[in-house]
């Protein structure tokens, strides 16, 4: 990054409030815990000093202000050490979205200790088999989870970040109980931390991060607006890039995050009116979700505090977009990103009205290139090519040693996709998903967004499947509205009326709902692709 770049994105973080350059003690204070600490425990500290009563997090236990996670993470840290682990060690948490994974995140980078964000959704063999990989050596977890827990060796640590009625471990209210409040002596540097890919094609990667650089606030928060200690409700779960990173960002603001272990769409509204909340993050799936309580239910709330609603995780149909701002209001920002690049570009408001189904532009410091298959640059607009980002986050590569290919150092993000006359993008889809039929490059997303546009759809997957002439023919996954006619002609014939023949699906299935992962993406392996 040049230093141009890096002036720019301090200048940004100066304007958006995450520092103050009128202020270079605290500037130099911040800098000093970030280079041993990392962001996430050097901001908690941060906003403990400057705003030690300001309201830090919301939960179903209640609410912990500034000054309370500071020193309950020093003292949950203090319990970690006398675990005797080798500095650095790994140690994994396998929690939903409350203070005990918070508090597990803070605390492990002030004990030296490298923390896997593990996955909800991970089955019990996967779960043995990231931890064995990752070498890690204690576990936190909550305690639904316990049949995961199960499957690791019983001699590994464990302790409970959140204890259901009948539960056996040790909590860390229980490790915290008694130790002291002071920290503990910062590390020469911070020990970092591993989250996990999607897993949609196999077991998940890990994809650590040790050196995040101090702008990489401005790298999220440029395009999007955050409240300055306001609310945001986080339903995205923490142990995903979307979800901790919106987190993180508030964190540098002194925002409220309120967390919610479960989704359920009125109780997000009922939490965004409750703490007038000016920011959600979420994933699509959720919006569709909200969307479908009906006028009546999205009445009894009082929305009108919601400035942003921060998107990821997985692709934002154009005609969800629209619809979901035809009832909050201009509020969607449709962050394109993943584990490995964070953020690459975002749509804002008026970007996804003016040009539907668009991603937006990149933010300071980031830049997009598109490559053809031959490695080659594409300069020309509406001219479909692989997705490379160059980002002031670098890489560090995955845990298990594999690396994403890069060009000029930009770094591949496995998807496809265009630019239009003014420059904004589009991801048209993922490498892994094209279908090739009849000689034909078909992206399951077109067909889908198109899908989602009729009123009887809710959402749709579209997937390849072996066909004995033509190679791969489309199979596409409806989930309808209760009075749809289910009429798998009647599919068959809107596809045809707007888009090419090889883009018809041949078969159509009726289905109650997509198979999703626990970031909410579909996991297009469990749709039957066999003979019907």
């Amino acid at each position: 990054m040049s230093t141009l770049e890096n002036l720019r994105a301090v200048l940004r973080m100066h304007q958006i409030g995450i520092v103050n350059l009128l202020r270079p003690d605290h500037l130099l204070g911040a800098a000093k815990r970030n280079a041993r600490l990392g962001p996430q425990a050097a901001l908690i500290m941060k906003a403990a000093a400057e705003h030690p009563h300001a309201p830090a997090l919301t939960d179903e236990r209640g609410t912990l202000n500034y000054r309370q996670l500071d020193e309950q993470s020093n003292a949950l840290a203090h319990a970690l050490r006398e675990l005797n682990l080798p500095e650095r060690s790994v140690i994994g948490v396998l929690a939903r979205d409350h203070r005990g994974l918070v508090l597990t995140i803070s605390a492990a980078a002030r004990a030296n200790l490298r923390l896997a964000l593990m996955n909800t959704g991970l089955a019990p063999q996967q779960f043995a088999e990231v931890v064995a990989r990752e070498n890690v050596r204690a576990v936190l977890y909550d305690s639904e989870f316990a049949p995961v827990i199960e499957a690791l060796p019983g001699d590994l640590p464990r302790y409970l970040t959140w204890a259901d009625e009948g539960a056996a471990d040790k909590t860390i209210d229980m490790l915290i109980a008694g130790r002291p409040i002071t920290p503990l002596p910062m590390p020469e540097r911070p020990p970092g931390f591993i989250i996990l890919t999607s897993g949609t094609t196999g077991l998940p990667k890990g994809a650590p991060r040790t050196k995040v650089s101090p702008l990489a606030s401005a790298l999220i928060a440029d395009r999007i607006p955050f409240p300055r200690q306001g609310a945001i409700v986080v339903a995205s779960p923490l142990f995903h890039s979307t979800g901790f990173g919106a987190w993180t960002v508030g964190l540098s603001l002194a925002d409220h995050a309120v967390l919610l272990r479960r989704f359920d769409p009125e109780t997000i509204l009922r939490a965004i009116a409750e703490h007038r909340a000016q920011m959600l993050v979420a994933i699509p799936t959720m919006l569709t979700r909200i969307l479908a309580l009906g006028p009546e239910v999205i009445a009894k709330y009082d929305t009108s505090s919601l400035r942003s609603v921060f998107v990821a995780g997985s692709p934002l149909a154009p005609e969800l977009t629209t619809r979901f701002q035809d009832t909050f209001g201009e509020v969607i920002y449709n962050v394109y990103g993943s584990t490995e690049v964070a953020v690459a570009s975002v749509a804002q408001p008026a970007e996804s009205r003016r040009a539907p189904g668009t991603v937006g532009r990149p933010p300071v410091t980031v830049h997009v290139g598109l490559y053809d298959d031959q490695d080659a640059k594409i300069t020309r607009a509406h001219v479909t090519g692989r997705v490379f980002v160059r980002t002031g986050i670098p890489f560090e590569g995955y845990t298990d040693g594999q690396r994403k290919q890069v060009i000029d150092g930009f770094m591949a993000t496995g998807d496809r996709g265009h630019l239009d006359d003014a420059g904004l993008l589009y991801i048209d889809g993922r490498d892994d998903d094209m279908i090739i039929s009849g000689g034909e490059n078909v992206y399951p997303l077109e067909v889908e967004n198109l899908l989602a546009e009729r009123d009887d759809v809710v959402e749709a997957a579209v997937i390849g499947v072996d066909d004995p002439e033509f190679g791969s023919r489309l199979r596409a996954f409806v989930v309808s509205t209760p009075d749809a006619a289910q009429d798998p002609q009647e599919i068959r014939d809107y596809v045809r009326a707007l888009l090419a023949r090889y883009k018809v699906p041949r078969d159509v299935i009726f289905i109650d709902e997509l198979p999703r992962n626990a970031t909410g993406k579909v996991v297009r392996r469990d749709l039957p692709s066999g003979p019907l």
